[in-house]
């Protein structure tokens, strides 16, 4: 059995020929698949809009950014992410604090949240952790009260849907919704990522600061002495997504449901495998959801099968099964340790109990039975 990893991407000879047909054609960057991409989003989402960038950290950096919030104030995430949802208000000058997790979806709590709320607050950034949505319902009533912005870090969650079936990155419940399309993605583009909106003036912040902050567009413009000719309104970046990664987003796109589909067999697959095991609890799924799953994690008690994480991850390894640990806290890294950081108790103890298992749509069969074999091994 080769090494199993604990994702990967899915690659079809469809999408190598979407790729290689723009490499044919006129446009590598700046053409028309940027735009059918976007549309696609759209129509997959229920968005009115949407910005393709270069990466997801770029989407949450300038989906902060178009807010135009002043320096020195607060924004509240969760500590069990990646950096970037955190990151991303410190690029533009603002003050993270962390709220703590439930402890059943790992998501952020609403209640901690409240909590961390003060005269400084003026952004929440949920994450929808491993594809489960975080409570948005009671998240955007919140903010509401608040008077709050809220952007969904949506990096794990494509193709996943809230209560009423309708599906995340749609921005009925936030200001906008940003996608990360990384090979371990549910879709990917090689590196790229995505920002939806509703509003229409944020669309065309988004747009500006994707480009330099340049514009063409004549309803902006201050003078129009030719077809040349462009100005600069905003200090903007270089975010824009090349047409190979578009095209190649195009093709991953219609594969969605299949995506879920086949991440959704291997789910229940690995349940009713665990169901038994006293010292490993699966994860959880809200009834009344539907999760496109990103990760499958497990708590392990290490203690009980007397191995620490590191010699499980090492055994594993032996076995070839690749694991990984999603995620080491924000809130202990030194350059966050520098800011208040408030007790996050849940995020503590599910970090030290949590592992990533292999899950990824290209997974044979035989590959999840020699998964679960070598986890019901830790213990003999």
């Amino acid at each position: 059995m080769k090494m199993i990893s604990y994702g990967r991407q899915s690659i079809t000879e469809e999408d190598i020929s979407a790729v290689t047909n723009v490499l044919k054609s006129d446009y590598l960057t700046q053409g028309p698949k940027v735009s059918e991409f976007e549309n696609a989003i759209c129509a997959q989402t229920g968005a009115k809009y949407c910005v393709a960038v270069a990466n997801g950290t770029a989407a949450l950096h300038i989906a902060v950014a178009v807010l135009n919030i002043d320096k020195g104030f607060e924004g509240i995430t969760t500590s069990i992410t990646f950096v970037a949802s955190a990151n991303c208000m410190r690029y533009n000058g603002l003050v993270p604090r962390f709220a703590d997790i439930n402890d059943k979806t790992y998501n952020i709590d609403p209640s901690s949240i409240s909590e961390r709320i003060n005269d400084k607050t003026r952004l929440l950034i949920p994450v929808h952790f491993a594809g489960q949505p975080a409570d948005m319902v009671t998240i955007s009533e919140l903010a509401q009260q608040k008077g709050l912005y809220v952007i969904e870090d949506a990096a794990h969650a494509i193709g996943s849907q809230y209560a009423d079936g309708s599906y995340v990155g749609n921005c009925k419940y936030s200001d906008m919704t940003t996608f990360s399309f990384h090979p371990v993605k549910t879709i990917t583009t090689g590196e790229g990522g995505a920002i939806t909106t509703n509003s229409k003036e944020l669309y065309g912040k988004l747009l500006l600061l994707r480009n330099h902050g340049i514009t063409k567009d004549e309803n902006i413009l201050t003078s129009n002495p030719g077809p040349w000719y462009y100005e600069m309104h905003e200090l903007g970046f270089n975010y824009r997504m090349a047409e190979m990664q578009a095209a190649l987003g195009i093709s991953q796109l219609s594969r969605l449901s299949e995506f879920k589909k086949r991440r959704r067999e291997i789910v229940s697959f690995y349940n009713a495998a665990f169901a038994a095991i006293q010292w490993l609890a699966t994860p959880w799924e809200a009834q009344d959801i539907s999760s496109c799953f990103h990760l499958y994690v497990v708590k392990i008690n290490f203690e009980e099968i007397k191995r620490s994480r590191k010699q499980v991850m090492e055994y594993l390894f032996s076995k070839n099964v690749g694991t990984q640990v999603h995620y080491i806290p924000v809130t202990s890294f030194p350059y966050y340790q520098k800011f208040k950081v408030d007790a996050c108790p849940q995020a503590d103890r599910y970090y030290e109990q949590c592992l990533s298992i292999p899950l990824f749509p290209a997974m044979t069969d035989a590959e999840m039975m020699h998964v679960v074999e070598a986890i019901n091994s830790l213990a003999l």
